[in-house]
C-alpha cells in the first residue's frame, strides 16, 4: 500500500504542480496588482465587519472555519517534515507560497460567493458549483465533489488524527486506541449538530488555539533571540542553494517547501471556498479578501512560528535524498510533532511536551471539522437536485472511520494518503480558477470602483454582465453612502449578529 501510494504521489506531485503552484500564484499577484499587499488593511477589517442571516454565517465564523481547516498539522508536524527533507530554506518556500497563494485564495473564495447556491436552507458554494456554473462543464464539476468527498471525508482526517494520536502518547502515553474512541466521540457529537454548531466551535477555539500557540512559540524566540539573526541568514541561503551544507538539495527544499505550504496554507487547493460561501456578505470581494488573509495568518504566523522554535533550539534533523544525514540535532526522534515536543521540553521541562500535545489535538481536531464540512457540502452539490437523505449520514460515519484509523495508523501511510488527496484536489481547483479568474477580478474592479465613491459595496451581477449568479439577483438593496452616522448598508445590530 505504501509503495502504491508513493508512486501515485509522484505523479500527482510532479515538478509540474509544484510550479504550477508557484506561477499561478505569481500571475494572480500580477494580474491583480499586488492584491495581498494593497489591500492588506481592509483584508483586516473585513474579518469584523460582516453580517448573517438564518442560512449563514458571519465573516469571521467563515474565517474560522477556513483556518480550521488550513490550521492543523501541517502547522506543527508538516513544518518539521519540510525542514528534514527540504532543509532550512524550505521554511523560505513555505513563505512564498503563503505571499502568492493569498492572491489565489482571492479568487477561488470570490468565485465561491458569485457561484454559491442556497441548499436546503443553508448558503453552499465551493469549486464544484462555480466549475458548473461558471465554465458549464458539469462532468469536471461533479469529478471534482467525488475527488474532494474521498480527499476531506476519507483520506485526510487519517494525517490530523495520526499526529494526535502520536502526540498524546508521547506527551503522555496515552494509548492510540483510547485517543481513537475520544476522537470518535467529540467528532460525533459535533458533526451530527451540523454547520452552526461546527461554526459555533471553531469561533471559540480557532482564534484561542492559534494565539496561544504563537505566544508560547514567540517566549522560546525571545530565549535565543541572539541566535535570529543567524536563522534568518540561513533560512535565505538555504532556499537558494548558498548554504554549503544544504546546497545539495536545493530542489527538495523547493519541492518540500511547496508541497507543505500548499497543504498547510490550502491556497488553491479548493477547500476555502467552501466555508467563505457560507458567509453572509453584501459583495463576493468581501469574503474574498477576508480569506486572502487567512492565509497570512496561518503560514506567515503559525508555521513561521514552529520554524523559528526549531530552528534556534536546534531541535530538527536534515537528511538528503539518499536518506543521508546532513544535519543532526535531535537523533533518534522522526520527522514531526516529536521535533516541537522535543524543542519545547528543553526550554520548558515538565510544561512543553504537554502544551504541544494539547496544541496539536485542538489544531487537528478543528481541521477535521473543517473536512466533514468541505466533503458534506460537495454531497450536497451531487443531491441538490436529487434527494439522498442517507449520504450525509453515511459521510459523518465514514469521516469517523476514518479518524479512527488514522489515529492507529502508521505516519508515513496517513501522509501519502493525505499528500494524495490534496494534490488531486490541487491539480481540478487551479485549471477551474485559471479559466474562471477573469470575473473574480471583475468583481474586485467594482468592489474598489464602490469604495472609491465612499459606498459600502453591493454586489449587482447583471449590471456586471456575470451570468449564473441566480443567488445575487434581486437580493441586494441599492449601495449607501458610509457615514460616521450610518451603519454599513445591510449591517445588522449586534444584538442580531
Amino acid at each position: 500500500m505504501n509503495d502504491l501510494v508513493n508512486y501515485l504521489n509522484g505523479l500527482i506531485w510532479s515538478p509540474a504542480l509544484i510550479y504550477l503552484c508557484l506561477g499561478v500564484g505569481l500571475y494572480f499577484t500580477l494580474r491583480g496588482r499586488f492584491l495581498q499587499i494593497r489591500h492588506f488593511r481592509e483584508m483586516a477589517r473585513l474579518i469584523f465587519a460582516g453580517r448573517t442571516d438564518s442560512n449563514g454565517i458571519t465573516s469571521f465564523q467563515a474565517l474560522t472555519m477556513t483556518l480550521a481547516g488550513r490550521v492543523g498539522t501541517g502547522n506543527i508536524a508538516g513544518v518539521a517534515t519540510a525542514i528534514t527533507f527540504g532543509g532550512p530554506g524550505a521554511v523560505f518556500w513555505m513563505w512564498m507560497v503563503a505571499f502568492l497563494g493569498a492572491s489565489s485564495a482571492f479568487i477561488e473564495s470570490t468565485l465561491g460567493q458569485v457561484y454559491k447556491e442556497e441548499v436546503r436552507g443553508q448558503h453552499r458554494g465551493g469549486p464544484a458549483f462555480y466549475i458548473e456554473k461558471g465554465l458549464g462543464m458539469k462532468w469536471y464539476a461533479v469529478t471534482f465533489a467525488i475527488v474532494t468527498i474521498f480527499a476531506c471525508g476519507l483520506l485526510l482526517p487519517g494525517v490530523q488524527a495520526n499526529s494526535i494520536g502520536s502526540s498524546l502518547q508521547n506527551a503522555m502515553d496515552i494509548h492510540p486506541n483510547t485517543t481513537a474512541a475520544v476522537l470518535a466521540i467529540m467528532l460525533g457529537m459535533i458533526i451530527f449538530g451540523g454547520v452552526k454548531r461546527i461554526a459555533s466551535f471553531t469561533e471559540v477555539v480557532v482564534p484561542f488555539m492559534a494565539l496561544g500557540y504563537i505566544i508560547v512559540a514567540c517566549v522560546i524566540v525571545m530565549l535565543h533571540i541572539e541566535q535570529l539573526p543567524d536563522v534568518i541568514a540561513l533560512i535565505f541561503k538555504s532556499a537558494f542553494g548558498l548554504e554549503a551544507g544544504f546546497g545539495a538539495i536545493l530542489g527538495q527544499a523547493i519541492m518540500w517547501g511547496v508541497k507543505r505550504g500548499v497543504y498547510s496554507n490550502e491556497a488553491g487547493q479548493g477547500t476555502g471556498p467552501h466555508a467563505s460561501s457560507a458567509a453572509a456578505v453584501s459583495h463576493p470581494a468581501k469574503q474574498g479578501l477576508v480569506q486572502g488573509f487567512s492565509v497570512y495568518i496561518d503560514t506567515l504566523f503559525v508555521c513561521s512560528a514552529t520554524a523559528f522554535m526549531l530552528l534556534v533550539t536546534g531541535q530538527y534533523n536534515v537528511q538528503g535524498a539518499d536518506g543521508e544525514a546532513l544535519f543532526t540535532g535531535i537523533a533518534g526522534v522522526a520527522a514531526g510533532p516529536g521535533y516541537v515536543q522535543n524543542a519545547m521540553e528543553n526550554i520548558m521541562p515538565g510544561f512543553g511536551s504537554y502544551f504541544v500535545a494539547i496544541a496539536l489535538f485542538f489544531f487537528a481536531f478543528t481541521t477535521i471539522l473543517a473536512y466533514y464540512y468541505i466533503a458534506e457540502t460537495n454531497i450536497a452539490y451531487l443531491t441538490r437536485k436529487v434527494d439522498r437523505p442517507w449520504l450525509a449520514p453515511l459521510l459523518k460515519f465514514g469521516i469517523i472511520a476514518a479518524t479512527v484509523y488514522g489515529t492507529v495508523k502508521t505516519a508515513d501511510l496517513a501522509w501519502g494518503l493525505g499528500d494524495l488527496g490534496v494534490g488531486l484536489m490541487a491539480w481540478l481547483n487551479i485549471g477551474a480558477i485559471l479559466l474562471m479568474h477573469k470575473v473574480a477580478y471583475t468583481c474586485l474592479k467594482d468592489y474598489e470602483a464602490q469604495k472609491q465613491q465612499g459606498l459600502d459595496p453591493v454586489f449587482d451581477p447583471e449590471k456586471l454582465g456575470i451570468k449564473n449568479a441566480d443567488f445575487w439577483i434581486g437580493k441586494q438593496p441599492a449601495s449607501e453612502p458610509v457615514t460616521a452616522d450610518a451603519p454599513l448598508a445591510g449591517a445588522q445590530p449586534e444584538s442580531a449578529r
